[in-house]
């Protein structure tokens, strides 16, 4: 039962930006706190990733090579570690490593159910209502494949709500296991299920394309855009215009002749997506969640007006009251209970997935869905022209110098030097250089794509010199740095020099 205690007022929209905006300062640092605890290389290699937990204080992760971690407080053995200690350090689950994860789910335990690519379900964690689907209500610490009633079925759907579990087969099939106290198992008795069976009723002859879990209800839609609920209906999370609990299957006959195509859940609220991008919220509305511009609880479908632009993704977390949805042109908006404050409306925000607004605002930030993470090959406009110097392989010009070649790019070079916007021709592709060395022009062109310069203080004194001939001051001015820097016993004298001929500001010359 949604447990709510709304504030006392609403926030105004320059309280709500200011906040948004320490959330994206977050964002540089890593946006799930959890994963501070993860070194930059171990983070590079993370492909999926799940936060859950009642306090966003657990992860699951696989990695590139299909290696699976887990690290946080490990409540209940919901890491699947094989004991119930916390750690601050990633471990590996090896019963799961080798199986790419095709989606993951968890309860309030929590519990957490997880289906393969190949359709195999594998569940942990706390099993104090059967939750696990193992037949027994001891807890499970290691990931224990849930085979009964599942034999030949591919599931490629997983939902969890606070203690029951709730899977999907590819041919359109329900399943349902654990705590059933409001019919959330969908079984017509409010008996525990303890293994997994499948949902009949209305949905015998349906054949389902979604599925999703509030805390203590159950939805799915069918193929033809209708949608079943089932479970605890309190706070008229289920959208039949009544609070009365409903133990099996029954089709939201207010959404008449409207195509569905998603449902999600929070905790006591509900959202489903149309084939035409327009959103439908009914359920608990107490922190603004239902989008309405109000916080009364609605019984049946209202409209989320979000901006008249057409919605591709919504969500919601069992866990939370927190609503989030992106529309076509890439925005995001979210509403609800958002960092303790009320947003009765949709409301812009400045990130660029769904994601983000329950990793900065939802309470706890745990993660909606299991989000996979692209690898970032993107390179800027810097990095690329820094990767592209001395590469025969783009290059229309060689310097040879001391024997050696140097290859670069013409146009790059008149672009970024004066020098040679005046000497270079279209037609030239060797050019001999006798008066500086190898290290120092090369240290010269380097800098010229990527405004730095790497060489040691001795050879600065000649990058010096060819500053100063080519009149580069900004190259000056790094080089005069270099010198100052490198001043040793050892070479003080000639450094010193240098750096008197060339009129450098240099503390020790004082």
């Amino acid at each position: 039962m949604e447990d709510e205690t709304p504030p006392s007022q609403e926030v105004s929209a320059k309280v709500l930006e200011a906040t948004l905006l320490s959330a994206l300062k977050m964002l540089d640092i890593g946006k799930w706190p959890i994963f501070s605890l993860c070194s930059q290389e171990e983070l590079k290699l993370i492909r999926q990733a799940c936060v859950f937990g009642n306090a966003g204080n657990e992860v699951l992760y696989a990695t590139e090579n299909d290696e699976v971690f887990v690290l946080g407080m490990n409540c209940s053995g919901c890491l699947g570690t094989g004991d119930i200690q916390s750690t601050i350090e990633p471990k590996r689950l090896d019963s799961l490593c080798g199986k790419k994860i095709a989606c993951l789910s968890y309860g309030s335990g929590p519990h957490v159910v997880l289906a393969t690519e190949e359709g195999e379900v594998y569940t942990w964690g706390h099993n104090a209502y059967s939750q696990l689907g193992n037949g027994t209500t001891n807890h499970g610490l290691v990931p224990c494949q849930v085979s009964t009633n599942l034999v030949n079925k591919k599931v490629v759907e997983v939902a969890c709500g606070s203690h029951h579990s709730m899977v999907l087969t590819s041919d359109g099939e329900v399943y349902t296991w654990g705590y059933n106290n409001s019919g959330q198992v969908g079984s017509g008795s409010t008996a525990n299920q303890p293994i997994p069976r499948r949902v009949t009723s209305c949905l015998q002859n349906k054949i389902v394309v979604n599925i999703a879990c509030g805390q203590m209800c159950s939805m799915a839609v069918v193929e033809n855009g209708e949608v079943y609920v089932w479970g605890y209906n309190g706070n008229g999370q289920l959208g039949l215009g009544s609070s009365g609990n409903q133990p099996t299957p029954c089709r939201i006959a207010a959404l008449q002749g409207i195509r569905v195509q998603r449902v999600a859940c929070g905790c006591a609220h509900t959202l489903v997506l149309t084939d035409e991008g327009h959103v439908y919220a009914w359920g608990a509305n107490s922190y603004g969640q239902l989008g309405t511009g109000n916080k009364s609880n609605q019984s049946y479908p209202a409209t989320v007006v979000v901006n008249k632009d057409r919605i591709i993704e919504i969500a919601a977390c069992h866990s939370a009251h927190t609503s989030a949805a992106k529309t076509q042109s890439g925005q995001v908006y979210m509403w609800g209970q958002c960092r303790g404050q009320s947003v009765v409306l949709p409301h812009l925000t400045h990130f660029s997935c769904t994601d983000d607004v329950f990793a900065c605002f939802a309470t706890p930030a745990v993660m909606w869905r299991l989000l996979s993470v692209e690898p970032d090959d993107h390179l800027t406009v810097a990095q690329s022209l820094k990767k592209e110097f001395d590469n025969p392989e783009t290059a229309d010009l060689k310097f040879l110098v001391d024997g050696k070649y140097i290859h670069v790019h013409k146009v790059l070079l008149k672009i970024r030097c004066e020098h040679f916007r005046s000497i270079l021709n279209n037609d030239d592709e060797i050019i001999e250089m006798s008066e500086f060395s190898y290290p120092v022009y090369r240290a010269f062109l380097e800098y010229l794509y990527t405004d730095s310069i790497r060489l040691p203080p001795e050879d600065a004194i000649g990058l010096l010199d060819l500053a100063t001939l080519y009149r580069e001051n900004r190259l000056k001015k790094l080089c005069q740095q270099t010198i100052k820097q490198g001043i040793c016993e050892e070479n003080a004298i000639a450094l010193l020099s240098a750096a008197v001929k060339y009129e450098a500001q240099c503390e020790h010359c004082k």
